[in-house]
């Protein structure tokens, strides 16, 4: 599960094969990248605008307003994700602005990366349209997290889901099933991986209200800054 913290996540757990799609040279050289300095090292995510727009707009504008400086990485499981963007180290919540609309399963249509080790992506709590500053960094191959493509039609003629097959259902009760939106991939880690693998594996524990998964020494984001 990637938890929002205070809400759970309502996982999917969907059988897909786990694609990397590679930017274009014209993409790399046009993708806007974002520096994290952190207290366990320094990493940098490139962002997709052409894949989720909104998304991206969304999570720069909290760069540029400076909202992920001084925050945590509240959230740290091995084998699975490291969460932050969302609470300082009093571990109190940040205010944010109204949600972002969830753009998963558009991006994944355009050719968007899926959740595989070293993606970026939103986190949310069980509505699919909960996400605002909080985001997750997969260090593992998360196939059960990316969103589900709804075949065409209306009905839709077949769709098999965890082993089960559906028939002549319509449309509008598939695309709006909150299990099989996922989780929003916008962009990856492009240098500092070994950071974020050395964040992934620090000792959790209780802190704050969180019973679990918090690392014990926190893991302080001293900065998040445009540098292209």
């Amino acid at each position: 599960m990637v938890f929002k913290r205070k809400n759970a996540l309502a996982i999917a757990a969907i059988a897909a094969t786990a694609i990397f799609s590679v930017a274009s040279p014209a993409l790399a050289d046009t993708a806007p990248q974002v520096k994290f300095a952190t207290s366990a090292g320094d990493f940098v995510v490139e962002l997709y605008p052409d894949k989720a727009p909104k998304t991206v707009e969304n999570f720069l504008q909290y760069v540029r307003d400076k909202h992920y400086d001084g925050t945590i990485f509240h959230r740290v499981i091995a084998n699975f994700m490291i969460q932050g963007g969302g609470y300082d180290l009093k571990y109190a919540e940040k205010p944010t602005r109204a949600p972002v609309v969830h753009e998963g399963r558009q991006a994944l249509e355009k050719g968007g990366p899926r959740n595989v080790t070293g993606t970026l992506a939103m986190a949310r709590t069980n509505d699919p349209q909960s996400a605002t500053a909080q985001f997750f960094i997969n260090v593992h191959d998360n196939a059960f997290l990316d969103p589900v493509i709804i075949p065409p039609g209306d009905p839709v003629p077949k769709f098999e889901y965890q082993g089960r097959v559906y028939e002549n259902t319509p449309r509008a009760k598939l695309v709006n099933a909150p299990q099989l939106f996922g989780y929003t991939v916008f962009g990856r880690v492009v240098s500092g991986m070994k950071v974020v693998e050395k964040i992934e594996s620090v000792p959790t524990g209780s802190a704050g209200p969180f019973l679990t998964d918090v690392p014990k020494t926190p893991i302080l984001i001293n900065s998040a800054t445009l540098v292209k």
